[in-house]
């Protein structure tokens, strides 16, 4: 509830000190915030005293940092205000920390291009040699049921033709203008004498 927020413009001072921690990463730097003034008598805008402040950030915040700050770069710094005392060379010395919560880059000063951090990059992310080497390795067989080709399926045994009737397979004849048998002369005879036989006698 006391804590005090402040929002610094400035410029990195140092490079960004980056370590991992039990609790996560850590990064640090040192930042210098410029004041300007518009002196009158000279119409111009002249440099007023530089404040430098001690900033630190945890975890995903800290590990894009070490990625994206470089000395120089101007940065707009939103945190929490930390002043403490200690002993430094036998003299007692004032420090001032900003505990980051947000870093971006001061766009009235040029411009920045903005990289979405994939989720292998984001802290307890898969590292991102162990992407690199499945992906060499390929997917395994167990997984994909698509690796391989399947096994072709046998096509079904043809039903065998079933013979045509004699009837049909003379006119097929006749169509195709292949001549069919030769009639069979003595059957014709014979069966006329039955006939005969069969007719009363008057």
């Amino acid at each position: 509830m006391n804590e005090t927020m402040v929002t610094v413009v400035g410029n990195v001072a140092t490079a960004v000190e980056y370590r991992d921690t039990a609790t996560g990463g850590f990064a640090k730097f040192r930042f210098a915030a410029t004041a300007r003034r518009y002196d009158r008598e000279k119409a111009v805008w002249v440099d007023g005293p530089t404040s430098f402040y001690s900033v630190q950030a945890w975890r995903a915040l800290g590990a894009n940092l070490a990625a994206s700050v470089s000395v120089g770069d101007p940065l707009v710094v939103h945190g929490r205000l930390r002043v403490r005392e200690e002993e430094w060379e036998g003299r007692r010395r004032t420090f001032v920390d900003v505990e980051a919560l947000a870093v971006g880059h001061d766009l009235t000063r040029g411009t920045s291009a903005f990289r979405r951090v994939k989720a292998h990059e984001r802290v307890g992310g898969t590292p991102p040699e162990a992407t690199t080497r499945a992906a060499a390795e390929g997917p395994a067989v167990a997984d994909d049921p698509w690796a391989t080709d399947p096994p072709p399926v046998p096509a079904a045994p043809a039903a065998p033709a079933a013979p045509a009737a004699p009837e049909m397979a003379e006119m097929a004849d006749a169509r195709a203008g292949t001549p069919g048998p030769a009639p069979d002369t003595g059957a014709r005879a014979r069966a006329a004498t039955r006939r005969r036989q069969a007719e009363p006698v008057s």
